[in-house]
């Protein structure tokens, strides 16, 4: 959330700053401002309240020490007893409120922003590599997979739904390769692996600022024994890791990455150039999240960037980093860098990897804060970055890699994982 203390003291820069994130968040400020006043008029009176109660009560003890009648000042702290619980009983849901509205405003995007609510303003930052040119005629990922039988996707639909595919047979030790390899990348690159939860707490989901703006887009399980989330991205878990804690300076940074399987009750529109692995329910995902200093947290961005684009390289994909304008970015960033591969089948790039800097907005949500010696404690910055996505990962490799017959070349930093096969042969 954003700190209420600068919104208070900043409100007409905050409105004309967020407003270029999302238009309507503008008015939400105002309501958070007049709830905060009204809130913080209640607590005057109550704390005046409480005070002037003690002060009677002294009163009283004293009078009755000199036997002389109580009975008007017993009165009127009771009065008092009653105005307090009255006030105290108005003040839960204006504060319930107050909490809700400022946890639905998004993070401000940073200074060098640029400023547009479309895709197609984001600042492109470089590419490597370039678009691969064919000398045959090229199929997308769901017409190989017709004779190389990596995916079931009628058999995924019988069994769930539209969105939840089957991997099989070489598809799902592709996939398992691409997943080892993405993890021994990012160790050697200093990050801890963990192995989260996949159902979290709601206060969790909140933490990260998928709640209570996203509800909708949340798979849940909500019965008589259970309140839990299906997570949308391992951040959610990784960020709840140090919730409520106090971290000592020296530990920081922390650089964790956790792969998870990812459940997004929005799938997006399925056009006939989205079928397959490109937007589905559920996907495979390694996740890379920071904790830091202030100071420090954009020198852990580049290093999360580095990262990311160190595995696309070593599959040998062209991609490209485009910086994000404002309306374009995620709900809590500040920051983000999303890097895009090119797929042939689809004829565009698609993102497999967005890397944020969410500063203080998930540690004041969550209260994770860190203390420097001899200091008070301040809020960490926060930082998440897919390390990568898999399914559209897989699309890029199939549809990039793609041969005259039909098979598809497995770039060698995987075939160490797949027993030293070299190729995708297609099956009669």
């Amino acid at each position: 959330m954003l700190d209420i203390k600068l919104i208070r003291q900043n409100a007409e820069a905050i409105k004309k700053k967020i407003k270029t994130k999302e238009a309507s968040a503008e008015a939400a400020i105002d309501t958070v401002l007049s709830l905060d006043s009204q809130i913080r008029e209640m607590k005057t009176k109550v704390e005046h309240l409480k005070s002037a109660r003690n002060e009677m009560s002294d009163q009283i003890g004293l009078l009755k020490r000199k036997g002389e009648d109580t009975t008007a000042l017993l009165s009127q702290v009771s009065g008092f007893g009653e105005e307090i619980h009255r006030l105290d009983h108005a003040l839960a849901p204006l504060e319930e409120e107050f909490t809700h509205i400022l946890a639905s405003i998004p993070n401000l995007p940073m200074d060098d922003i640029k400023i547009s609510d479309t895709p197609k303003d984001n600042v492109f930052i470089k590419e490597y590599k370039q678009k691969p040119v064919f000398s045959f005629p090229t199929k997308n990922h769901v017409e190989l997979n017709e004779k190389l039988h990596l995916f079931d996707f009628k058999r995924g639909a019988k069994i769930s739904g539209t969105g939840w595919p089957v991997y099989r047979g070489m598809g799902a030790r592709l996939e398992w390769a691409l997943i080892n390899y993405m993890i021994e990348t990012h160790i050697k690159n200093g990050f801890e692996q963990w192995i989260p939860p996949i159902l979290v707490r709601k206060e969790t989901v909140f933490g990260s600022g998928q709640l209570p703006k996203f509800e909708n887009q949340q798979f849940k399980i909500n019965d008589a024994d259970y309140h839990l989330y299906l997570i949308p991205t391992a951040e959610v878990p990784l960020n709840g890791l140090h919730a409520d804690e106090i971290l000592d300076e020296d530990e920081l940074p922390l650089k964790y990455i956790a792969y998870t399987p990812c459940f997004r009750r929005e799938a997006g529109a399925a056009g006939s150039n989205e079928r397959g692995l490109i937007r589905m329910h559920q996907f495979n995902k390694v996740e890379m999240f920071c904790f830091s200093k202030p100071e420090e947290s954009m020198q852990l961005f580049d290093q999360m960037m580095a990262s990311a684009e160190e595995i696309l390289e070593g599959l040998e994909l062209h991609y490209r980093n485009m910086l994000l304008v404002t309306g374009d970015m995620s709900f809590a960033s500040a920051r983000t860098v999303d890097i895009e591969v090119w797929l042939p089948g689809q004829d565009r790039y698609y993102e497999v990897s967005s890397v944020s800097n969410c500063t203080d907005y998930q540690a004041r949500r969550s209260s994770t804060r860190f203390k420097k010696k001899g200091g008070k404690p301040e809020l960490v910055h926060t930082l998440n970055g897919s390390g990568l996505a898999t399914s559209r990962l897989m699309v890029a490799l199939l549809e990039n890699n793609q041969q005259p017959d039909g098979s598809v070349k497995i770039p060698s930093v995987l075939q160490k994982y797949l027993g030293g096969v070299t190729h995708l042969t297609p099956k009669e």
